[in-house]
């Protein structure tokens, strides 16, 4: 469905996108994870045709970016929601809907069988009459998915969907997705939300100007394969801080009553550990390993590539 080969973005002397090529597929949910200024919008840009590449290709469904006539129509079958919805906000939820599906020419009928449909689904149907420049942000992000899908593009592209909704509104946006999933959309979701990416993508890409790493949430996990062991005592009092502190262990952290390090070998190993803290006159009441996480493979391997 969408092929990146050694795609670049320049801005002048700063590289924006740095030779990135991966292969997503009809149906997937593809999460693209990444620090600020990683590339991620910049890669959205140059696959919906708004900016153009520096270097390398995409083709979205055989269409390739970079021609002329291949932009405009991997424009007709694609959907996207910028990070900036940039409605018009004088008129209603109705009337921007419409405004879109005339853009794309849909008939009188599926005009308003899908405006209807998509405000329904999106909870807006009773404001539809609405001025949106009196919407809340969730229901202006909602509104946007629904102008993004009015033409009922096989590809949807999403930058930071969920950014600055409250929770319930967040929700709203995730369950939606699901549901577009089930409908066998290719959906491209930019996101810092490590849990919202977790729970709704196949497979996720880690950029950082290059691309970083690429899998599946669990593929990503075991790649790393970070076990950590978690220590909670009653106390961490001063004796048992220099105590754990003299054992020089390998990321060690500590937050309020709990120790947390990188397992040593296996989870035998640790007792020493504790025998130390035991020693040192701390009272502990758990001690477990456990695996590493979305956000522990995230920032070991955006670290390992500042």
């Amino acid at each position: 469905m969408i092929e990146i080969d050694n795609l670049s973005k320049k801005f002048g002397d700063l590289t924006a996108v740095d030779s990135i090529s991966m292969n997503i597929n009809e149906g997937e949910v593809f999460g693209f994870l990444g620090p600020n200024g990683a590339g991620k919008t910049t890669t959205v840009r140059m696959l919906c045709t708004l900016i153009s590449k520096t270097s390398g290709n995409a083709r979205i469904s055989g269409y390739n970016i970079g021609d002329k006539d291949d932009s405009l129509k991997i424009r007709k079958i694609i959907g996207l929601v910028p990070d900036n919805v940039g409605l018009s906000e004088h008129l209603s939820a109705y009337d921007n809907l419409e405004f879109f599906a005339r853009v794309h020419d849909l008939s009188k009928t599926e005009r308003k069988e899908r405006i209807q449909y998509f405000l329904e689904m999106l909870g807006l149907w009773d404001k539809r009459n609405v001025s949106v420049g009196t919407f809340s942000k969730g229901m202006k992000q909602k509104l946007a998915i629904a102008r993004a899908l009015i033409h009922d593009p096989q590809v949807l592209f999403l930058d930071e969907p969920t950014a600055n909704l409250d929770p319930e509104a967040a929700k709203t946006v995730r369950d939606f997705i699901l549901d577009l999933k089930k409908q066998k959309k290719t959906i491209f979701l930019n996101t810092h939300n490590l849990d919202e990416a977790q729970r709704i993508c196949d497979r996720i890409g880690i950029l950082n100007t290059k691309l970083v790493s690429i899998g599946t949430p669990k593929d990503l996990e075991d790649a790393v394969r970070v076990r950590k062991t978690v220590i909670e005592l009653e106390q961490v009092t001063d004796s048992v801080l220099k105590s754990v502190q003299k054992l020089s262990l390998p990321n060690l952290d500590v937050e309020g009553n709990t120790i947390t390090f990188d397992t040593i070998d296996s989870g035998s190993k640790n007792w020493p550990i504790v025998e130390a803290i035991v020693h040192a006159g701390g009272h502990v009441n758990i001690v477990k390993v456990v695996g590493s996480t979305l956000e522990d493979v995230y920032l070991k391997l955006v670290g390992e590539n500042q």
